[in-house]
């Protein structure tokens, strides 16, 4: 573990994805710029292109032309949030790497508090949500969210924490080293290990513009969570085909002594009934299986992660990787 008046002095990379933010490129700078300059903190800004289809593209070119200190990624189409926080990891060289969103609901000015807990010597700083300004409905899905998948994961992830944090260089490397196409950072940053600590701040509205992650995405980024760190889905699917298969013997011990008594169901609502919640049984077990097999067959495939169309500001020496 490095020194505290080392990391102190150290070199920092900022990573941030974009996806259609034109509107909140220029002002993202500045607050980082003004924050990071404001503090004497040298740092390189690793600005990812997710794919965008308006003007985002342009603002970063320009930016990267003003400031040597802009380096630019543009995929060739959209691969998705956690595949750009990866690439922008796999190329982020400084002594510490903070990761955060860039429609500014993550607050640039929390990033020296991030570096003073870094200072004490964490390895891991987590961004906690103390409190967020979006409606009830999807405040309670995010805090059920978290909570299950704190119930059921092998790793200890900390509650209401998304992607906003510093990680050591150590970290970083080891992220890199990571192979999986499903990725959940936020888990794989506490799978890692090390010494990890959390640091709670308000989230803030997003800034300008529509948010990116719709319900689908949302969706398959719990999915991702829950699978990629449990195999809690299996064991219920499990319970499930033997609460199933008591079920129909005790319906089966019913209908024998309802025979016995002349009394035995009639009609078909009961047999429909029967075939009915045994039929969706076997669909919930064998979609809970196959959402693995899907990830073992993606995993399988061994396709690179993304593949980069633009590269800007970066050294020569240094071309970008797409897996």
């Amino acid at each position: 573990m490095s020194s505290p008046a080392r990391r102190l002095a150290s070199h920092l990379s900022v990573v941030v994805p974009f996806y259609n933010e034109e509107e909140n490129v220029s002002e993202l700078y500045r607050r980082l710029t003004d924050t990071l300059n404001g503090r004497g903190i040298p740092y390189v800004l690793y600005c990812v292109n997710d794919g965008s289809r308006d003007g985002t593209l342009d603002r970063l070119r320009a930016l990267a032309a003003s400031d040597r200190r802009v380096r630019v990624l543009s995929f060739s189409r959209n691969f998705g949030h956690q595949i750009s926080i990866s690439a922008g990891l796999a190329h982020a060289d400084g002594d510490a790497a903070v990761v955060m969103d860039s429609d500014l609901q993550d607050p640039p000015e929390i990033v020296p508090d991030l570096l003073a807990r870094w200072a004490e010597g964490y390895d891991v700083v987590c961004a906690v949500r103390r409190k967020r300004k979006e409606g009830p409905l999807k405040r309670a899905a995010y805090a059920l969210f978290y909570r299950l998948l704190r119930r059921i994961s092998t790793v200890e992830i900390p509650l209401d924490s998304g992607d906003f944090s510093l990680l050591d260089a150590r970290v970083v490397g080891h992220l890199r080293s990571l192979p999986e196409r499903n990725r959940f950072v936020r888990g794989l940053r506490s799978w890692v290990g090390f010494r990890q600590t959390e640091l709670e701040y308000e989230r803030m509205p997003r800034r300008a513009g529509e948010p990116k992650y719709r319900v689908r995405h949302l969706m398959k980024l719990a999915l991702d969570g829950f699978f990629a760190f449990s195999t809690v889905p299996l064991q219920i699917s499990t319970w499930i085909g033997f609460l199933a298969a008591g079920l129909g013997f005790l319906y089966l011990v019913f209908a024998l002594v309802s025979r016995f008594l002349d009394q035995s169901p009639a009609g078909w609502t009961s047999l429909a009934a029967i075939v009915l919640f045994l039929g969706g049984t076997q669909l919930i077990l064998l979609g809970v299986l196959g959402e693995y097999v899907g990830r073992i067959y993606e995993e399988v495939k061994q396709r690179p992660l993304y593949i980069v169309e633009e590269a800007i500001g970066f050294p020569e020496a240094a071309p970008p990787a797409g897996s």
